[in-house]
């Protein structure tokens, strides 16, 4: 993927640890486009359709839809930071309240 900004929703082709194969998830993109200028790589956070457990910096998307998602959706507060050619596509991106809530929970459990 050649353009992405924060509050994308994507699809990122995880590795699995042992390197045994890899399977696609959704995340959000949280790097910013100074980030992403010189780098090769974009921060995201996990998106996963458990929506039963909450974690201390998760949030449950009230527009799930909207971001492209199946799935009723929570982001958590799992950081990772990925080489571009693992995100295959884009499937949306968040709404400002959604987006709002994840930075302001991100802040939160990295003490920024």
């Amino acid at each position: 993927m050649t353009s992405l900004k924060r509050g994308d929703v994507v699809l990122v082709n995880f590795i699995f640890s042992e390197k045994a194969g890899a399977k696609q998830r959704p995340a959000l993109i949280v790097s910013t486009a100074a980030y992403h200028q010189r780098r090769q790589e974009a921060m995201v956070v996990a998106i996963t359709s458990n929506v039963a457990q909450q974690l201390a910096g998760d949030h449950i998307l009230t527009a799930w839809q909207e971001a492209g998602l199946v799935y009723p959706s929570r982001v958590t507060a799992i950081l990772r930071t990925v080489r571009r050619g693992m995100i295959t596509r884009r499937l949306g991106s968040l709404k400002r309240g959604d987006l709002q809530t994840v930075e302001q929970n991100l802040r939160s459990v990295l003490g920024l």
